[in-house]
C-alpha cells in the first residue's frame, strides 16, 4: 500500500460525505449543494476530526470551476437572452448596483477599505445558476417568459462577473498591501495602462478562439464522433475543456474560468454539442461536488455565532435587498405582479461564482478572510431559504391582491400592449385563430396562416415580442393568456379556432376553460409532449391533441412513400381528439 494516500482521501471523504448530506438536504426540499457546502465544512480545518488536503482540495475545485464554466458555455444561449433583451440586460445591471451599493456600503459602516467593500458588493450581486435553474425547473417554469427573463438575466449576471475575474488581477497589481485605493495620478494611469493591457490580451484570446476555435473545436468532435467511440468522444470534450482553459491561463494570462468558458462556447457550434454536454456531464457534476466541499472547507463556523449581527444583514441584502430590487426593475417593465415576485425570488440568493469570485480576491488579498465567511455563510442561509420563498410565491400574490389597493393597481394598470389597437379591422376579429405563444412552434404556424392570408390574433407574454409583432403589422396582445382578459381582448368569443402552442399542460387546461366559458362553440388545437399527457387531455376532452413524435412519424411515412410512389391511403394514428 502506498503511503501518500492523501489524494484518495479526500476525494473519497469529499464524496462521501456529500452523498449523505446532499441527500438530507434533498430529503428536506433544499438544493443538494446544501448539503455538499456542509460535507466540506466537516472535514475541513474548522471542525475536529478529519481535515482532508487543502492544496489538493483548492486544485481540484479549480478543475471544477473550469468545468462548471465549460458548462455554463456550453449552454450560454445568445438567443434566449435576446429574446428578453430588453429587460434582462438593462435589469441585470441595475440589481447589480443595487447589490454592490448596499454590500459596499454596509462594509464600509464595518471600516473595510473601498476596493474590499465594493468586491464584497459584487459577490453579493450574482445568483446561483445551479439552484435557479433546478429551481425553475421545479416549477415547471424555466421554458416559460418568467423564465426566460431570470435565465437572461442570469447570463447578464454571469458576463459582468467574468468581466470582474478578468480585470481584478490588473487592479490587485495596483492596490496597496493595505487595500486603500490608487493614491497618485502616476500610478492611476499605470492601473489604466494595466486594464487596457489585460483588456487586450483578453480581446486575443477571444478572436482567437472566435477565428481558430470556432472552426477547429467542432470539427475535433466531428471527427472523432466518426470513429464511434464513446470514451474517446468523451475524453474529446473534457481535453478540449481543460486544455483551451490551461493555454488561455498561460498564454494569454486569462483565468481558467474564462477559458474554459469560451471552450465551451465555441463547441456549442457543433452540431455534437447537446452529445458533448450529455456526455461531459458525469464528470462535470462529480466535480462541481468536490468544488462545493472544497469552498466548505474554507468556511469559519465560527462567525455565526460571533458576528451574527454582520451575518443578518448581508443575508438581508442577498434576500430582500437584491429581491425587491428585481421585483421594482421587472415591474417597472410594465410585466405582471406574479411575474414579478418569481423572478425576485429565482435571484434571491448567491452561489458558484461568488465565491469563485471571493476565492479569487483572497488569493490577491483585496478582501479579508472575514469577508469569505461571511459570504459563505450567507450563501448556505439564502440558498436553503430559496424552496421556502418559492413556495411562498402564490399565496403572497393572492394575499397582496386581497389586502393592498397597490398590488390591484400593479396587477390592473392600463398597458397598451394588452390591449389590441382600436384600428384593427373588425373582419380579422371574426372567425379568425387565437394563437397562444409565438415560439418556435407558433412562428411556423403564424407564418403558414400568413401565406394563407387566415386572420388570426397572437397571445403571448413576451412585451419585446408583441411590440415586435405589432410593428409588422400582426395582431397581438400581451399577457398571460389564463387569465379571461387576456382571452377577451384577442376576441376569443368570435374566433373559429383556438390554438395551443405553449408546453405548460396545466395552463392549457386554465386556457381551454376560459375560452370555452366565452365561446362554447370554439375549437380547440393542442399539443402533447408524451403519451400520457396525450390521453389525459382526451379523458378531458381538451381538444383535438397533436403528439409531437407521432406528427414526425407521419411527415416522414408521407415522405418515404412519395419517394417510392405510393398513395398514402394509411394514416399514423397521430392525435386525439
Amino acid at each position: 500500500m502506498p503511503h501518500d494516500v492523501n489524494l484518495i482521501a479526500t476525494i473519497a471523504a469529499g464524496f462521501g460525505l456529500a452523498m449523505i448530506f446532499g441527500f438530507i438536504a434533498a430529503y428536506l426540499r433544499m438544493p443538494p449543494l446544501v448539503g455538499y457546502l456542509v460535507a466540506g465544512i466537516l472535514i475541513g480545518p474548522a471542525t475536529p476530526g478529519f481535515v482532508a488536503d487543502m492544496s489538493l482540495a483548492m486544485q481540484l475545485a479549480e478543475i471544477g470551476v473550469m468545468l462548471l464554466m465549460f458548462g455554463v458555455g456550453l449552454h450560454f444561449s445568445l438567443t434566449d437572452l435576446m429574446a428578453v433583451k430588453r429587460i434582462a440586460i438593462p435589469g441585470a445591471i441595475a440589481q447589480i448596483i443595487v447589490a454592490v451599493s448596499l454590500g459596499a456600503a454596509v462594509a464600509l459602516i464595518w471600516e473595510w477599505k473601498l476596493t474590499e467593500a465594493i468586491l464584497f458588493g459584487l459577490c453579493l450581486s450574482v445568483a446561483s445558476t445551479v439552484v435557479l435553474l433546478r429551481a425553475l425547473e421545479a416549477k415547471g417554469i424555466l421554458k416559460s417568459v418568467t423564465g426566460q427573463i431570470a435565465v437572461g438575466w442570469l447570463i447578464v449576471e454571469d458576463l459582468v462577473m467574468i468581466m470582474a475575474l478578468v480585470l481584478l488581477p490588473a487592479l490587485a497589481n495596483f492596490t496597496s498591501t493595505e487595500g486603500t485605493e490608487i493614491a497618485t495620478e502616476a500610478s492611476r494611469k499605470d492601473l489604466l495602462i494595466a486594464i487596457g493591457w489585460t483588456l487586450a490580451k483578453v480581446s486575443a484570446f477571444i478572436a482567437l478562439m472566435l477565428v481558430v476555435g470556432r472552426r477547429v473545436l467542432p470539427r475535433a468532435l466531428w471527427l472523432v464522433a466518426r470513429l464511434g467511440s464513446r470514451e474517446l468522444f468523451t475524453l474529446t470534450v473534457l481535453a478540449c475543456a481543460l486544455g483551451v482553459a490551461f493555454g488561455a491561463a498561460k498564454l494569454f494570462d486569462v483565468s481558467f474560468a474564462l477559458g474554459a468558458f469560451f471552450a465551451g462556447m465555441m463547441m456549442r457550434e457543433s452540431e455534437y454539442s447537446h452529445r458533448a454536454a450529455e456526455e461531459s456531464l458525469p464528470l462535470r457534476d462529480a466535480f462541481a461536488v468536490l468544488f462545493f466541499v472544497s469552498v466548505g472547507m474554507l468556511f469559519e463556523p465560527s462567525v455565526i455565532w460571533t458576528q451574527p449581527l454582520k451575518l443578518l444583514l448581508v443575508v438581508l441584502i442577498i434576500v430582500f435587498g437584491k429581491t425587491l430590487a428585481a421585483i421594482a426593475i421587472v415591474l417597472l417593465f410594465r410585466y405582471p405582479l406574479h411575474t414579478a415576485l418569481t423572478v425576485g425570488a429565482s435571484l434571491a440568493q448567491i452561489g458558484e461564482f461568488s465565491f469563485i469570485l471571493a476565492g479569487l480576491a483572497i488569493s490577491l488579498k483585496l478582501l479579508p478572510m472575514e469577508g469569505q465567511s461571511l459570504i459563505l455563510a450567507a450563501a448556505l442561509i439564502s440558498i436553503a431559504l430559496n424552496s421556502a420563498l418559492f413556495s411562498g410565491i402564490t399565496p403572497l400574490h393572492a394575499w397582496l391582491l386581497k389586502k393592498s389597493a397597490i398590488a390591484r393597481k400593479l396587477e390592473l394598470r392600463h398597458d397598451p400592449l394588452t390591449e389590441l389597437p382600436m384600428s384593427t379591422p373588425q373582419t380579422s376579429l371574426t372567425g379568425q385563430v387565437v394563437l397562444v405563444g409565438y415560439g418556435r412552434v407558433g412562428q411556423r404556424i403564424a407564418i403558414a396562416l400568413r401565406q394563407h392570408n387566415i386572420a388570426f390574433v397572437v397571445a403571448e407574454e413576451n412585451r419585446a415580442i408583441v411590440e415586435a409583432l405589432r410593428d409588422e403589422g400582426v395582431s397581438a396582445v400581451s399577457g398571460d393568456a389564463t387569465t379571461a382578459e387576456v382571452l377577451i381582448q384577442a376576441h376569443i368569443s368570435r374566433a373559429a379556432l383556438l390554438v395551443i402552442s405553449t408546453p405548460d399542460t396545466i395552463a392549457a387546461r386554465k386556457m381551454v376553460e376560459i375560452a370555452r366559458t366565452l365561446n362554447p362553440a370554439v375549437n380547440v388545437l393542442l399539443t402533447a409532449h408524451s403519451e400520457e399527457e396525450a390521453r389525459l387531455m382526451e379523458a378531458e376532452s381538451l381538444g383535438t391533441v397533436l403528439l409531437g413524435e407521432n406528427e414526425l412519424a407521419k411527415g416522414l411515412t408521407a415522405h418515404i412513400l412519395d419517394r417510392f410512389g405510393v398513395k398514402n391511403t394509411h394514416s399514423i394514428k397521430n392525435s386525439h381528439t
